[in-house]
């Protein structure tokens, strides 16, 4: 790199996954930063309002219909609408903050291939973990680490930022199978779907960063995870994933923490 040439900021495509999320969402795009390249709204078949609010508050948005069911298939989908150099998947009910999405793209600047987010360190937190959820996140990230030669503290957070030249590596499907709606949940279609791509990203050797997160409670409505139900799902993306993957001798590169460049403030509600 020639000292003295300006480094061109990479554009950034923000996917949010919804499914009637109406009054949460004017929360969750009002805290996007202005110099966002994109913004992806993935939509579940809301029966509420959730796109029309939307596209009122936001005229550019891209709105894609996502194949299948479950927050797995709508992330693969807005994956493949994205175009910018980056991805930050951010949740629709307001319990991540957009406006910390700086500080991720930071590290993938500074040598990361994935920025993974953390309630578990110096500057984030959480607002809405329950003990039994920080007791199960706190057994299956440990089970990860062992199994994936990892030293992540917070597996099952899902805002993450990544270059979006990495999709490949996750091999995430967005094809649209004739299925009924009734039908279960194809692996990596539901909120196992974190895990699934942190194994992938793992028996790729990519180079991570923990980034300093904080988590919010959801603003309205009831979250559709099931902590037993999710927790099992997990598990199985685990040990499926072991199977012919031989481990490295060495570890995969996790890079230092990203340090914080603002303390979590409250939304303005």
């Amino acid at each position: 790199m020639n000292e003295g040439v300006p480094v061109r900021a990479p554009k950034v495509s923000i996917v949010i996954p919804t499914l009637n999320e109406e009054r949460n969402i004017p929360y969750v795009l009002a805290r996007i930063p202005e110099d966002i390249h994109e913004v992806i709204l993935v939509d579940g078949r809301s029966v509420d309002r959730t796109v029309e609010v939307a596209q009122k508050i936001r005229p550019d948005l891209c709105v894609v219909s996502q194949t299948r069911r479950g927050k797995g298939n709508a992330l693969a989908c807005g994956f493949e609408a994205a175009k910018g150099d980056v991805i930050a998947m951010v949740d629709a009910d307001g319990s991540a903050d957009p406006a910390e999405i700086p500080r991720f793209v930071a590290a993938l600047v500074e040598g990361a291939d994935f920025a993974k987010g953390t309630r578990f360190a110096a500057g984030g937190g959480s607002g809405d973990i329950t003990r039994l959820r920080k007791l199960g996140n706190r057994l299956l990230t440990s089970c990860f680490n062992v199994c994936y030669r990892r030293n992540y503290s917070d597996l099952c957070y899902g805002y993450n930022v990544f270059w979006r030249e990495f999709v490949p590596v996750l091999g995430l499907d967005a094809s649209s199978p004739s299925r009924a709606d009734s039908a279960p949940l194809l692996e990596g279609d539901g909120f196992e779907v974190e895990t699934l791509i942190h194994v992938r990203v793992a028996k790729a050797g990519l180079r991570v960063t923990e980034v300093p997160s904080y988590e919010y409670s959801r603003i309205h409505g009831v979250s559709n995870l099931n902590a037993v139900r999710d927790g099992v799902r997990v598990v199985r993306t685990i040990v499926s994933g072991l199977d012919g993957w031989r481990r490295p001798e060495e570890a995969p590169p996790v890079l230092p923490l990203a340090a914080p460049t603002y303390t979590a403030q409250e939304w303005v509600r």
